[in-house]
């Protein structure tokens, strides 16, 4: 008996793959290639140079380092947020939860303007963490956190709330009824489950704070070794119209974020596979 093969909504697979692949060379593919191409204006050591002088490697480290700290910030904050909102429900939540995608339609040079406002010596939040504590948040390394923190917590946060909401609460009243405390439930049967979404929002987090520059070039001070990101020297080389050396310092950065994905994918497999083994 011969089944009748269904027809798709869509059409078929040869016309929908051409329409991807085009649209992907177009936005991604071509753009990406035009780094190499300008890049390989210089020679292999020339090259090794650009990306390896002292000025570039620190503000590599302020980039990363910053992202960094700003994205294992927003896996805590990111998760009580998301755990707030599916596990509770209390007045404003509906506008608390459409807050959290303001940095992503926020310009980021307005956020970076307004956090640089709030947090000088003479700002709201700056100049009471300087009277009671003696440090300063803008033009320092732990402003340029804050600026991070602000625009990668909606990555955490928005995944971990679908998995949240998915999650089958029977699990944690089988887990009450065996004995087992708040705790161990937490982390042995909920943080299995969203554990994936937690590293999928971190990287994103750490992959945006990295290439940032909109929000952390007004409040970073930009001050060469100290607090110099990686982006601004890129628009610094091409004000001066050395494309080949912002272009180099560039490609060096999505290297970097691909082998940020990269290792996110590797870290997802791994996770995954052991959950299925577990379950």
């Amino acid at each position: 008996m011969k089944l009748r093969k269904t027809k798709s909504i869509i059409p078929g697979f040869g016309l929908t793959f051409g329409v991807t692949i085009t649209i992907l060379s177009l936005i991604v593919l071509i753009p990406l290639c035009s780094l190499v191409v300008y890049s390989a204006k210089l020679s292999p050591a020339e090259f090794w140079h650009t990306i390896t002088r002292e000025r570039v490697l620190s503000s590599y480290c302020v980039s990363i380092g910053t992202s960094l700290s700003a994205a294992l910030v927003n896996v805590f904050m990111g998760l009580a947020l998301a755990w707030v909102l599916v596990r509770y429900e209390f007045p404003g939540k509906r506008f608390l939860d459409g807050i959290i995608e303001l940095p992503f339609a926020l310009p980021t040079a307005v956020a970076g303007i307004s956090l640089t406002h709030l947090t000088t010596t003479n700002g709201w939040v700056g100049k009471i963490a300087y009277d009671l504590f003696g440090v300063k948040l803008a033009y320092t390394p732990l402003g340029i956190t804050i600026a991070l923190i602000f625009i990668g917590i909606p990555f955490v946060a928005r995944s971990v709330q679908p998995v949240l909401e998915k999650f089958d609460i029977q699990y944690e009243e089988a887990a009450v009824i065996l004995g087992a405390s708040r705790l161990r439930i937490f982390w042995t049967v909920i943080f299995p489950e969203i554990l994936p979404a937690l590293i999928s929002g971190f990287t994103l987090a750490f992959a945006r704070g990295v290439g940032e520059y909109g929000s952390v070039v007004f409040i970073s001070g930009n001050i060469p070794y100290e607090t110099e990101i990686a982006p601004l020297l890129i628009m610094s080389k091409l004000q001066e119209f050395d494309y080949a050396s912002a272009t180099s310092i560039a490609l060096a950065l999505l290297l970097l974020a691909f082998v940020i994905l990269s290792v996110n994918a590797i870290f997802q497999s791994i996770v995954s596979k052991r959950i299925s083994g577990m379950a």
